[in-house]
């Protein structure tokens, strides 16, 4: 059975120029003509077609799709070392699509969390903290709650205004936790349990839901997670554990 230009290129979802081309630098040449002089393309023909549009996928040159088809025509390439070689370039290629992939879905994610601001603008609002650095980490430990959920659908809506607000209450919030260690404040006095009850708003507020276990868990991990307990006393040395105490203090203090 053979196949005119026209069936072939809609069969492969080329242009019939493009097959035209083909044929005039002799990639693929039809290996029939009709008594009028038109292309008739056999099974080989579109076998062959088949291997041109799988190297070109790839960005091969035609020039060197050429070579490698006529090795292999010639025998000069062993067909399973060719298989071999199909599955090596495509194995490659799907690493370099998946990275490609996570790089769009990454900066999707920091879109939809509402960090598509400029580079000057994060260190306005953000200062050397950058909000993408642990999101992977993030999204893998907590992507399947309802917390990080609600945190993304909130962030969605924020502007450089919003985070540049919110940015500044928990600057306020972490002077007023400084304060009160200078003035000698125990972590459970009214005064720490109640800038701890406003920090746990704050979250509420601003990000997710947050009940008084769930802070106790925040609590825990600014003390056992050294990358939070490093960004915290930097405000002050102790300070990730002074607000931990004050936490815990005023959760035992709304549950009793």
């Amino acid at each position: 059975m053979s196949y005119s230009v026209g069936r072939v290129a809609g069969f492969a979802g080329v242009t019939v120029r493009t097959l035209h081309h083909y044929d005039a630098i002799g990639l693929l040449a039809p290996s029939e003509r009709s008594h009028a002089g038109h292309r008739r393309y056999s099974d080989a023909d579109l076998d062959r077609l088949q291997q041109i549009l799988f190297y070109r996928e790839l960005g091969f040159p035609l020039d060197e799709v050429a070579a490698l088809l006529d090795d292999q025509a010639t025998g000069k390439a062993d067909p399973r070392a060719h298989l071999r070689r199909q599955h090596e370039l495509l194995t490659a290629r799907i690493e370099k699509l998946q990275k490609m992939a996570e790089a769009v879905e990454h900066a999707m994610e920091a879109r939809k969390m509402g960090i598509n601001l400029t580079p000057e603008e994060k260190f306005e609002v953000f200062g050397d903290f950058d909000p993408d650095q642990y999101e992977d980490e993030v999204r893998e430990r907590w992507g399947n709650t309802d917390a990080y959920r609600q945190s993304q659908q909130r962030a969605a809506s924020y502007t450089k205004e919003d985070w540049q607000r919110i940015q500044n209450e928990a600057d306020e919030l972490t002077r007023r936790f400084v304060a009160l260690m200078e003035a000698g404040e125990a972590a459970d006095s009214e005064a720490a349990m109640d800038a701890a009850e406003e920090h746990r708003r704050g979250i509420a507020r601003n990000h997710y839901d947050c009940g008084y276990e769930m802070h106790t868990c925040l609590a825990e991990m600014y003390v056992n997670d050294e990358r939070f307990t490093h960004n915290i006393d930097k405000a002050k040395p102790g300070l990730a554990a002074y607000m931990r105490e004050a936490i815990l203090a005023n959760a035992a203090r709304h549950s009793s």
